[in-house]
């Protein structure tokens, strides 16, 4: 009986300890989930709090290593241009050229008879720039249309025109300086410049180059090229596996450099939670596992690490996943390795992560009941404080009373 009459003690006052923890005037930072519902004038969601979205689970075992589950090349685009030789640079308005005329004796339009002896026969006129209406002027010879033709057709266009004057005249023009045949190389590099092309033809990864270089992982870097209006974008690896992708640049080309950051997220029972670079070309699920600090010792279930992703239902059915239940292109998919099994840790090694792929690593089963008594256990020492308070008081009252 006295048993009994303890054990309904203990349990009325573990009732009213609950009681009072759940009551509002202990300190909160905010309003409770029952709140939240209760005061809510309208709700919308699922029976039960679910969310409704359908998934397929699919263990890592063997068998799924038999299926090519390699992360997909980024999607990328070509720059789609023929190949071929280096483009011919063309005169543009600003560059500055000198022109030299040479007479074949004395006596000519520009040499004069009295010249004599002399080391060559010609002379070499003023620096000058081509203004904007794109020529350049030749004395005797007017003004010389320049901008988008080669040096040699401006020659002989010059030759032609003093023909009648001059005693076999022959013309050399030089590009001093070219402000027209230049590229811009922006972005993601670590020189970013406007670059003035070589004569002998450039492309796209020798003008990186010369601004400095990526600054960024080839693998996460596209390389958009600007030109006339349109544009192309392409991986950076694309362009260095490919040769066909490594295009000839041209005068007004603009060239981006960018990264797309590829990262995935890991949370539950791990030694690290937060968002995590790939920075490796290919990065494993084991990989992912290290970079998020592992399992914890006292939380992890390793039976259950997840890896949640959205995979094509075409790749899914290879690995014999029944897909008829979804309309879209795409499943949701939580892979599951158990990490219990010795051997699981060589799969783990071989099953590639994804771009904004998320791991989870749930908590054991025994976690749970440790934070139920632990709960209990601090609601019990909080109470056997004051009532031993309470004993010792009486004690010191009666001690005086006597």
């Amino acid at each position: 009986m006295l048993r009994s009459s303890k054990t309904l003690r203990v349990t009325g006052v573990l009732a009213a300890l609950l009681t009072v923890a759940g009551c509002s005037a202990l300190p909160r930072s905010g309003p409770d989930g029952g709140a939240v519902e209760s005061s809510a004038v309208a709700r919308l969601g699922n029976p039960g709090g679910k969310t409704g979205i359908d998934y397929v689970l699919v263990d890592v075992n063997k068998s799924l290593m038999n299926y090519v589950l390699a992360a997909p090349s980024p999607a990328s685009a070509t720059f789609g241009m023929r190949g071929g030789g280096s483009p011919e640079l063309p005169l543009g308005v600003g560059d500055v050229v000198s022109v030299a005329v040479f007479e074949a004796g004395a006596g000519g339009l520009f040499i004069p008879a009295d010249a004599g002896s002399r080391p060559g026969n010609f002379i070499t006129l003023p620096n000058q720039r081509i203004d904007k209406s794109g020529t350049l002027t030749v004395p005797y010879a007017g003004r010389i249309q320049a901008t988008g033709r080669t040096v040699d057709a401006v020659q002989r266009d010059i030759e032609n025109a003093l023909a009648n004057r001059a005693i076999e005249p022959q013309v050399l023009v030089t590009v001093l300086q070219s402000r027209s045949a230049e590229v811009s190389v922006l972005g993601d590099v670590n020189s970013p410049a406007k670059l003035e092309l070589n004569p002998n033809g450039e492309r796209i990864l020798d003008v990186i180059s010369r601004a400095g270089g990526l600054a960024t992982p080839g693998v996460e870097t596209y390389v958009t090229l600007q030109r006339g209006g349109r544009q192309s974008t392409v991986l950076f690896d694309d362009i260095v596996a490919n040769p066909r992708e490594n295009v000839y640049v041209v005068p007004g080309d603009t060239v981006y450099i960018n990264r797309e950051r590829r990262t995935y997220l890991a949370f539950g029972a791990t030694g690290l939670s937060g968002r995590f670079d790939f920075a490796e070309a290919n990065l494993t699920l084991g990989d992912a596992l290290g970079k998020a600090g592992g399992l914890l010792d006292e939380r992890a279930d390793p039976t259950y690490v997840l890896v949640y992703r959205q995979v094509s239902k075409a790749e899914l059915a290879k690995v014999g996943a029944d897909v008829t239940r979804f309309t879209e292109d795409t499943v949701p998919v939580v892979f599951r390795a158990n990490l219990r099994d010795p051997s699981a840790f060589f799969a783990v090694q071989q099953f590639p992560m994804q771009d904004k792929d998320i791991l989870f690593v749930s908590n054991a089963k025994s976690v749970e009941i440790t934070k139920f008594l632990s709960v209990v256990n601090t609601i019990t020492s909080g109470t056997a404080g004051p009532i031993a308070d309470v004993a010792n008081a009486k004690s010191a009252i009666r001690s005086i009373g006597d």
